[in-house]
């Protein structure tokens, strides 16, 4: 496999496992369908799904890439860090994420009282009709019940309206340290890159400070080609990636077939003048 940046790969993505709604397997067939020839099943804050999206990507004659998207606490908001590459095995990191998602039950029953205040009663076992494990509860959950329920036209409207700081429904959970996320990522030999940094909204002098952090912990990659990014963004993001050479990375961050801007395989290409992230971690594909 050539493994430039034209390679049609898709480092982000999530399943039932975190807050997706298709199965790793579903998800394989998807990226195949699309014209991946690299995948990645990146759930968030958990690895319990790679045995099978590793036996689903064989079985679908993709390539794969060990992931996780992991939730972190910097600068006193939530900034996503993706691992990639990783021993899916590695206890320190398998303990760190448990760590890591074991108030998420705790914040969703504050998160359903709020909005029981605002007039929406139910909302916990509502949004837990959507997770089969309580630890991954999460928002999206909760706007998948918000939607069904009639309360909101569509996830956008959820956001616009509940679950975001100010309005109903949001309660803030302090996630990892930056530093702890990147470590357990690099030690169990994997590469962490930033996901999607135009979501943040960060001042430019937030930006270079998560940057620069982010590598003085070891982390090398960064997003450049990812579904919620502007063209603007790909370009503005590839000349970030340039000048602190960071590796690029390229994901849809595809979740379900009706809520996902953009699907499996569809995003344009990496540009050319970037070294892509799956060129550093050639030896732990599994094909």
């Amino acid at each position: 496999m050539n493994l430039d940046a034209a390679l049609n790969a898709d480092l982000h993505c999530h399943s039932v496992v975190s807050d997706g709604t298709l199965t790793p397997e579903l998800l394989a067939e998807r990226a195949r369908a699309g014209g991946v020839r690299l995948w990645s099943l990146t759930d968030h804050d958990e690895i319990g799904g790679q045995a099978r999206a590793i036996a689903a990507a064989r079985a679908n004659g993709l390539a794969y890439l060990t992931g996780t998207e992991i939730s972190v606490t910097f600068a006193g908001r939530v900034v996503h860090i993706v691992g990639l590459g990783f021993d899916h095995e590695s206890p320190e990191m398998t303990a760190g994420l448990r760590a890591t998602r074991g108030g998420r039950e705790a914040r969703a029953r504050e998160m359903a009282a709020s909005l029981a205040a605002a007039g929406i009663t139910g909302a916990f076992e509502g949004a837990l009709k959507y997770v089969s494990n309580p630890d991954l509860i999460s928002r999206t959950h909760f706007a998948r019940f918000l939607v069904d329920a009639g309360h909101c036209a569509d996830v956008p409207d959820v956001f616009r309206r509940y679950l975001t700081e100010g309005k109903p429904g949001f309660v803030a959970h302090k996630w990892a340290a930056l530093k702890d996320a990147v470590g357990w990522i690099t030690r169990a030999g994997g590469i962490a890159v930033i996901a999607h940094p135009g979501r943040y909204d960060f001042t430019p002098t937030e930006e270079y400070a998560l940057i620069t952090e982010f590598i003085g912990h070891g982390g090398r990659g960064i997003e450049v080609v990812t579904g919620s990014h502007t063209p603007s963004e790909f370009v503005k993001y590839a000349d970030t990636a340039l000048e602190f050479g960071l590796l690029a990375s390229r994901g849809s961050d595809f979740h379900c077939p009706e809520e996902s801007r953009v699907d499996l395989g569809t995003l344009p290409p990496l540009p050319g003048r970037l070294t892509p992230v799956w060129a550093a971690l050639a030896e732990r594909i599994h094909h």
